[in-house]
């Protein structure tokens, strides 16, 4: 019986196996105790698992073979007591959101154990308060509301309680049609919708709308390019090169503050959520000869950045939000950090294994400023994925948040570069943050493949994981990205980087036929979205060896990698169209542009 129960996911604070079962009955009645808002979710969680012949009942009716109840004897936020004996089946909690776990718990037991349910006991509370996603659905994906419910429930499952809907330009802001109208946005009424389906699941929607830096989308039209600090574009990247585009305000321009006072008075009212979070991270034009250049040059770079911060936090408090915000700039002048308002969330992210969660905790938690980190799933910029970075990044920021006292956890799951990996390279990333941020001493060492097979479909785990693993293989390792996608998306122009040879591409070759055969033939939306994720990583390895052997000068291996390069943008499209609206299709398969031109002209050759 021990092994039935193995899998719970996240794994409990404490449980105890006790000799024993209960046979559940094909029906009967359960009892929810406490304030209508305070059981609901719990009730719809509960009779879902338990179906229509099951019936909540009064306590004065008749006894009830379960009994779920608000108590003020669990004394800790979110956490909830699970007791199965002879006697039936009792949970208690100390809030909304604890009932509604110890749901969740039962809801497992019963998928995997049927209808005979050891006896146990059960003592959980999560080791943070916010456990959250963040999904990219401005680059370029915008996800079906379809897509956006079944990830609401399957957040749910892993007891998140936070989501966020990254925002550039994606939303349909009333008077800003030229910016969004290609991009097939979310609207007030879907945000709607979707703020009361995730309140129904004890999860917190909430706002985020960049605004400051990421405003390409913006800019490209003339109408607000006026805004721009450095509206020539050019900005110094902080890793070296330019920045094309201009990409953000002119923080010492009031319209500026005007046209982002308008987005938030039309954005806000569409969600319960008390948090904002308004974004501000790498603002690179302030490194340029842009409009502010004399503030900057007399105040200094993180002074105008701080202030900025401190007029849009007078904004958003005046509109009763708290605001959140991207941690990168602050961190970077901690001189700074003591005049981030003390009400504000700042958002620590970094999404390599090395990256300074315990040294920026530190500061942050002498400053008595609440943050929670952010760590990422390594998915963007892949193709397959990063294993074991992923967890690697995870496990540092729960344990370093954990240990300078994090509000919390909010993975990020961004598509820069076209979003050209399907959401199904995320999962192991959001299941394993959803583990760690629960419970970081029972999940660190998680049997991850069959904790994803357990809350997705069986046999995908390990694949997933594999997948995601064989970038180690083509010779070279890389920050925030692979080689294998530098390959296929930059032109001919960029080296390959040393270490990377035709013999180690074709081990990855290798590796994925190896994976391929152990790829379920079901016809699943998974197997699509993975059987898609092995054509373009196929596809680089292809075009990086004939870069190395010189055949790419030969007329007839330009012609067989275009028309590899079709079938590539024709997988992506039909994966595309499987959970996401097609806003946005465009703009990814255009990144491809310059390969095929090479690959058609010669360019470059």
């Amino acid at each position: 019986m021990n092994e039935q129960i193995a899998v719970l996911f996240p794994s409990p604070k404490q449980w105890r196996i006790q000799e024993g079962t209960i046979s559940l009955p094909r029906s009967g009645s359960f009892e929810m105790t406490g304030p209508f808002a305070f059981v609901q979710a719990a009730q719809m969680r509960l009779q879902a698992a338990l179906g229509p012949d099951w019936q909540p009942v009064s306590g004065e009716t008749k006894p009830a073979y379960i009994r779920f109840s608000i108590t003020d004897s669990v004394t800790f936020r979110q956490a909830y007591r699970l007791r199965i004996d002879g006697a039936g089946i009792t949970a208690e909690a100390h809030d909304r959101e604890g009932l509604f776990y110890a749901a969740i718990t039962l809801a497992q037991l019963m998928r995997q154990c049927g209808t005979s349910l050891p006896y146990c006991e059960i003592a959980d509370a999560p080791d943070m308060t916010i456990r959250g996603v963040m999904l990219d659905v401005s680059r370029d994906k915008v996800p079906t509301m379809e897509t956006l419910y079944w990830l609401i429930d399957h957040l749910a499952e892993l007891k998140y309680n936070h989501l966020q809907l990254y925002i550039e330009h994606s939303f349909a802001y009333t008077n800003h049609r030229e910016v969004w109208k290609d991009a097939s946005p979310l609207t007030a009424e879907e945000i709607r919708m979707l703020d009361a389906y995730c309140r129904d699941r004890c999860i917190d929607l909430v706002p985020n709308q960049n605004s400051f830096g990421h405003l390409e989308r913006w800019f490209a039209h003339a109408r607000y390019l006026p805004l721009a600090e450095l509206p020539q574009g050019g900005a110094p990247l902080p890793w070296g090169g330019f920045q094309e585009k201009p990409s953000s305000l002119c923080p010492t321009d009031p319209g500026s503050f005007e046209l982002l006072e308008e987005l938030y008075d039309e954005l806000l009212p569409n969600f319960s959520s008390r948090l904002f979070n308004v974004g501000c991270d790498e603002p690179f034009d302030l490194r340029g000869p842009g409009r502010s250049q004399e503030q900057v040059r007399q105040k200094g770079e993180g002074r105008v950045y701080l202030d900025t911060i401190l007029k849009l936090h007078k904004r958003v408090s005046e509109r009763g939000k708290r605001m959140a915000f991207w941690g990168d700039i602050i961190i970077n002048h901690p001189e700074y950090v003591p005049e981030v308002p003390q009400d504000a969330l700042v958002l620590e992210w970094g999404y390599e294994a090395d990256h300074p969660f315990d040294a920026h905790g530190a500061h942050f938690a002498a400053s008595k400023i609440p943050f929670c980190v952010c760590p990422g799933t390594s998915s963007w910029n892949s193709l397959g994925g990063r294993t074991d970075n992923m967890r690697a990044n995870i496990l540092s920021a729960a344990t370093k948040g954990l240990k300078h006292g994090a509000c919390g956890l909010i993975i990020c799951d961004w598509g820069d570069w076209g979003h050209w990996q399907p959401l199904s390279l995320s999962f192991p990333g959001f299941t394993y943050a959803a583990g760690v941020s629960w419970n970081v001493a029972a999940n660190r060492d998680i049997d991850l493949a069959r904790a994803c097979d357990a809350h997705l479909s069986e046999g995908y785990g390990k694949l997933l994981l594999d997948l995601g693993d064989v970038y180690r293989l083509a010779g070279v390792m890389r920050g925030n990205s692979t080689e294998l996608f530098h390959i296929l998306s930059k032109p001919r122009t960029r080296p390959l980087l040393a270490g990377v040879t035709t013999e180690t591409l074709r081990a990855v070759l290798d590796r994925l036929r190896v994976l391929e055969c152990a790829l379920p033939e079901q016809s699943t939306l998974l197997e699509q979205e993975i059987a898609h994720s092995f054509t373009i990583l196929r596809a680089a390895c292809h075009r990086g060896i004939a870069i190395l052997n010189g055949s790419i000068h030969e007329q007839a291996t330009r012609k067989q990698l275009a028309r590899e390069l079709d079938h590539v943008t024709e997988s992506i499209t039909h994966v595309w169209k499987l959970r996401n609206r097609e806003g946005g299709l465009k703009d990814s398969l255009a990144r491809f542009t310059p390969i095929r031109e090479e690959y058609e002209m010669g360019t470059d050759l």
